[in-house]
């Protein structure tokens, strides 16, 4: 069997073997000052899984297992690119001990010696100073496997990554599951599906560094996939489950007004608002009900006041590898002569809202295609439009290109690797260049799609 295995699959074997030996090394012997060594397997890895897919058009089997053991590599190993999971095994040993961990910060605990959980100084100095001295912003959801990995590692800090990196893989497997079966509703490819488990940016962005969009990601294609099948009441529980992950999924809410609203037929013109509204209230009543339950536990007014600040310093003072928003402050030195961050944190949110609003209305959402395609439209925007753009954000629209015309996210996952050469410098300062090269590629690559994407829409109408 082995043999035979070996015969029809040797290529694929070949590569996977290779595939592993390239996430070893990223694993455990980069640096993240090195960028050389760290484009070098990115763009290496990337070549391999396009290789698997290209070779195994349905052997999902295999790409499944390769996607799994290439997750598996990263088990023993203390993220190397990103300090954040310091702070959610601080979080998840707070709540332990019976702490609220959005009432404090750890850089008091630290600084008066008097931290109620093991090897506090130890995470502080890992988390950094900036991360210690906010407010912690991680939903209850994600506290909550913050939690579990406090309950069976609540003294090793590689034992929290143990756990954080299980609880990230099963997510994946979840949305492997899910994805599969929704791409089987949509009457697409099921083979998508690898565009994303197998991408070396979700290995190593949520295998490898820990960031729990994994979860998010989980949830989203999970609540999509009920909404597909008709079952809207437990797709809003779920989507509530995903906006406690991570905030990012209440933008999608507008966008679900067609789908409930217009239930006659897809060419319907007629606002159905008897069987539709009491449906649509029904989801968003849902949907808010579980994210409110779930902050239940910790609300007061002074989590309000501390969360209400962490979001505002979010928008108004933190920038990184922003897009359009880098042109702004580009053009308030040439006018004002100072970083316009607080104004502009403040309008460009409005006109990410105001755009939203736009594809509510404006824009067919009828169909799961057509809304999952205005889903992936308003989160770029917001990203567009966004003053920091970590690496993992990008995640979201990965996952949903996977079920639409649109693969310019693909090359977005690849590119966004420019922006860790902020790490070359010893005092974290980006290379505005290859920020600039970073979005040269992604805009002409979303601007060429929505190009050809019109251009067919427009070809099918005439035709019709």
């Amino acid at each position: 069997m082995l043999a035979q295995l070996w015969k029809y699959n040797r290529f694929s074997i070949l590569f996977i073997f290779i595939g592993l030996l390239f996430y070893w090394n990223f694993a455990y012997t980069l640096e993240r000052i090195d960028f050389f060594k760290m484009i070098s397997l990115w763009t290496a890895l990337f070549i391999v899984s396009y290789k698997l897919i290209q070779f195994n058009p349905k052997n999902w089997k295999l790409l499944a297992i390769a996607a799994l053991l290439f997750r598996v590599v990263f088990l023993f190993a203390i993220p190397n690119l990103s300090q954040d999971f310091y702070r959610f095994i601080w979080d998840g040993r707070m709540i332990l001990e019976g702490f609220n961990p959005y009432l404090s910060l750890p850089e008091i605990w630290t600084a008066q010696g008097n931290a109620p959980i093991a090897q506090a100084q130890e995470l502080y100095n890992g988390m950094g100073e900036l991360n210690g001295h906010h407010y912690t912003n991680y939903p209850p959801m994600s506290q909550l496997c913050y939690f579990i990995a406090a309950l069976f590692a609540s003294k090793s800090i590689l034992g929290s990554a143990m756990v954080f990196r299980v609880l990230i893989i099963l997510a994946d497997v979840g949305t492997f599951y899910f994805g599969r079966k929704l791409l089987l509703a949509l009457k697409i490819p099921k083979n998508r599906i690898f565009w994303y488990i197998l991408n070396p940016f979700i290995i190593i962005e949520f295998a490898g560094n820990l960031h729990f969009e994994a979860v998010m990601v989980f949830f989203i294609i999970w609540s999509l996939y009920l909404l597909q099948k008709g079952y809207w009441y437990w797709a809003a529980m779920v989507l509530g489950l995903s906006v406690s992950v991570k905030l990012i999924p209440l933008l999608f809410l507008p966008l679900f007004f067609q789908k409930f609203a217009f239930v006659d037929s897809e060419d319907s013109k007629r606002l159905s608002w008897v069987k539709g509204v009491p449906k649509l209230i029904g989801f968003y009543g849902l949907v808010l009900g579980v994210v409110l339950l779930t902050f239940a536990p910790f609300l007061s007014e002074q989590f309000l006041h501390n969360y209400k600040r962490t979001i505002t310093l979010w928008f108004q003072t933190f920038e990184f590898n922003a897009s359009i928003y880098f042109i702004v402050r580009w053009i308030g030195y040439q006018i004002v002569g100072w970083n316009v961050i607080e104004t502009a944190g403040k309008i460009l949110p409005l006109i990410t809202i105001s755009i939203l609003v736009g594809l509510t209305f404006l824009r067919k959402n009828r169909t799961m295609p057509q809304l999952i395609t205005g889903m992936l439209i308003g989160i770029c925007i917001y990203y567009f439009l966004s003053t920091t753009i970590h690496p993992w954000y990008i995640a979201v629209p990965l996952s949903i290109c996977v079920f639409t015309n649109y693969k310019f996210p693909i090359a977005w996952s690849f590119v966004i690797i420019f922006s860790y050469t902020a790490y070359i410098d010893p005092s974290f300062k980006e290379n505005l260049w290859m920020v600039g090269l970073e979005y040269l590629v992604v805009f002409g690559a979303f601007i060429w799609e929505v190009y050809q994407n019109t251009k067919s829409t427009n070809l099918k109408t005439i035709n019709a």
